[in-house]
């Protein structure tokens, strides 16, 4: 179809996109690649775990993530992270896409529209998720830099919440979208922000009172998540022990190795 220059899509990343968060794969992946410890990596296993299963982000974790990931490459080179996003990618998210989301975000490019990721996660791993689904590109938590090396420091905050709103109304007059005619995407109350400035909000895989909100609203709401509310509190209850065993084992493993 021909270019439609005034309109767009904004998608949410964590379990909007992808199942779970971005930065826990990416976290994952840098652990094995030994850039930090096994107790850091079941801190964050937990929170990925609450997440997962839960489906409610926690402002307490959502600080502790952004703390957590400037300590993952502080020290760390621009281009190295790039690298490994490519490797972490093809090795633990490509696999984690929503197929449904994925059909949503191909619909817009299809009617010639141009599409992007909006999201918490650090933005040179949103781009090289963008780039990988062939999407127009991605707005995401910028961390500074200095001679190409990461400083452990944030460029402006957290692109979370009311941070998103702002980023998509910056990029729209940049980009001339006509907001009225766009869409957004998202399963978490906290980016209702960005969903109300849209004229075609649509609340996937939805935590609780983002489902309220859209009923409510009459905006239209996609869940992917098959099973998933039937099995919640039986899955949550076996993460919690599961979670408990392995960091036990964890810190059983390193006694060991110091003894």
């Amino acid at each position: 179809m021909p270019p439609d220059p005034a309109a767009g899509a904004f998608f949410d990343l964590d379990n909007t996109v992808l199942q779970g968060a971005a930065i826990f794969h990416l976290a994952r992946g840098m652990h094995r690649r030994k850039f930090f410890t096994t107790r850091d990596i079941a801190k964050a296993a937990w929170r990925e775990a609450y997440f997962r299963l839960v489906g409610v982000e926690d402002p307490d974790h959502v600080s502790s993530a952004r703390q957590e990931a400037l300590s993952f490459i502080a020290g760390h080179r621009a281009e190295e992270l790039e690298s490994l996003g490519e490797e972490i990618f093809d090795e633990a998210m490509a696999r984690r896409i929503w197929p449904g989301t994925r059909a949503l975000a191909q619909m817009h490019l299809d009617q010639g529209q141009r599409v992007w990721l909006v999201t918490a996660a650090p933005v040179e791993i949103a781009q090289i998720i963008a780039s990988r689904l062939g999407l127009t590109g991605a707005l995401g938590t910028v961390a500074r830099q200095e001679d190409g090396i990461y400083t452990g420091e944030l460029v402006g905050d957290l692109l979370h919440g009311t941070a998103k709103a702002d980023a998509v109304r910056a990029l729209a007059e940049a980009e001339r979208l006509d907001l009225s005619r766009c869409a957004a995407y998202s399963d978490s109350y906290n980016d209702l922000p960005m969903l109300s400035l849209v004229g075609n909000p649509c609340a996937i895989n939805p935590d609780p009172k983002l489902r309220e909100h859209a009923g409510e609203q009459g905006w239209r709401v996609r869940d992917y998540r098959t099973g998933r509310k039937a099995a919640r509190l039986g899955l949550f209850a076996a993460a919690c022990a599961g979670a408990a065993t392995g960091s036990i084992a964890a810190g059983v493993a390193i006694r060991r190795r110091m003894i």
